[in-house]
């Protein structure tokens, strides 16, 4: 006897995908990606980057290692929901404080299983990253053709500006470090800690502690600060954050403000959409992805040593380095694409990257940036 779906998956193009349903009852429109990581779906599914997203994982086995507090990037969940090959395994890892399902239906995120996510990802490979609509009743009643045309009738991720959405609402300070093995959350190692001023476009927490470990003292301010508003903490350097939506949309207000702070010559790093901001600043511009980077494992090629890293990633738009002014180099490229992946500016202490250095979940190949953001404040001091 076939067992009756509790969850379907409505696709623009109007493909449909019937499954199980898990978490929380309801129904959401959004926009589809996959992500390729082996592990860390906690921290993507609280990673901001994916507000108005719905992450379709190509790792079977989601749920093997359940939930902790500790691995939280954000307060609440910030993706829209997840689609899975099977339904959420039991966990079996001694930091498991909860099982996924059950930590999504308490923060009210839709999860669908049984889903065959390698046709799923195949779709969005050859047609790009699609409207869809994600529907979860237990009772297994779903109006398909209204899905369908709520799915067509989303504007999307262009021109929107999401960062002021998932963005701090006033400052804060932070002074957590990085986890260590028996130890916990540590905190920096610098007897005078460097004042850093963190631009909250959609701040992953191990984005932070990466600073603190790294010697940095982060007073965190919300996307829309002024130049005037970060300057007024007498910062020794910037940071600029990952975070969701269109960079030129949220650009409006924060490329003018970077653009002030260009003009002091005061340490800058980026990264994600904070990178994507600073070359928007820097003249350049931004274009979207057929289907982004989403993944713990994609290899970057730094163009000056000619090293490579694995990374991690998670961005549906890009900077495009034909646009790239003079004075401003390009120093990491996707060796998947050939796209941009960081920037630095000539002789000043100001670079960005696309990708993740800070490992939350992937590779720790890139730890190195912060280590550099501190030199170049170290530097400054004499």
């Amino acid at each position: 006897m076939a067992i009756k779906p509790t969850a379907c998956l409505a696709l623009a193009d109007g493909t449909v995908f019937y499954g199980q349903g898990f978490g929380a009852p309801g129904e959401v429109v959004a926009e589809l990606v996959f992500n390729t990581a082996m592990t860390g779906y906690q921290e993507i599914m609280t990673d901001p980057s994916y507000a108005s997203q719905i992450v379709t994982f190509t790792f079977p086995h989601i749920g093997n290692t359940g939930v902790t507090p500790e691995d939280d990037e954000a307060p609440d969940p910030v993706a829209s929901g997840i689609v899975v090959r099977w339904d959420p395994t039991q966990p079996s890892n001694w930091r498991a404080a909860g099982e996924l399902a059950e930590w999504m239906e308490r923060r009210g995120r839709i999860g669908i299983g049984a889903i065959d996510t390698r046709r799923l990802t195949r779709a969005i490979r050859q047609q790009g990253a699609p409207h869809v609509v994600l529907s979860y009743n237990p009772d297994g009643q779903f109006d398909i053709e209204a899905m369908i045309a709520r799915a067509r009738g989303w504007k999307g991720l262009v021109g929107l500006d999401l960062a002021k959405d998932v963005s701090c609402a006033q400052s804060y300070h932070w002074t957590e470090g990085a986890w260590e093995w028996g130890k916990g959350f540590g905190t920096s190692p610098e007897a005078k800690p460097f004042k850093v001023v963190a631009l909250d476009y959609g701040a992953k927490r191990n984005i932070l502690r990466s600073l603190v470990a790294n010697g940095a003292d982060v007073t965190v301010l919300p996307a829309t600060a002024t130049a005037e508003e970060v300057l007024a903490h007498n910062p020794e350097g910037v940071f600029l954050s990952n975070g969701p939506g269109d960079p030129a949309a949220t650009g409006e207000y924060a490329v003018p403000m970077i653009q002030e702070l260009l003009a002091r010559d005061v340490p800058i790093f980026g990264i994600c959409l904070g990178h994507q901001m600073l070359a928007l600043a820097l003249g350049a511009k931004t274009i979207k992805m057929n289907h982004g980077h989403h993944g713990a494992n994609h290899p970057v090629k730094d163009i000056e040593s000619g090293k490579v890293e694995i990374t991690s990633m998670n961005h549906g738009f890009a900077v495009d380095s034909q646009t790239l002014p003079e004075g401003v180099l390009e120093t990491h490229v996707s060796l998947f694409d050939g796209s941009n992946c960081g920037i630095r500016v000539q002789d000043k202490p100001v670079f960005s990257v696309q990708y993740h250095p800070e490992a939350a979940p992937g590779p720790q190949d890139s730890l190195y940036l912060f280590q550099r953001f501190a030199d170049s404040m170290r530097e400054r001091r004499g």
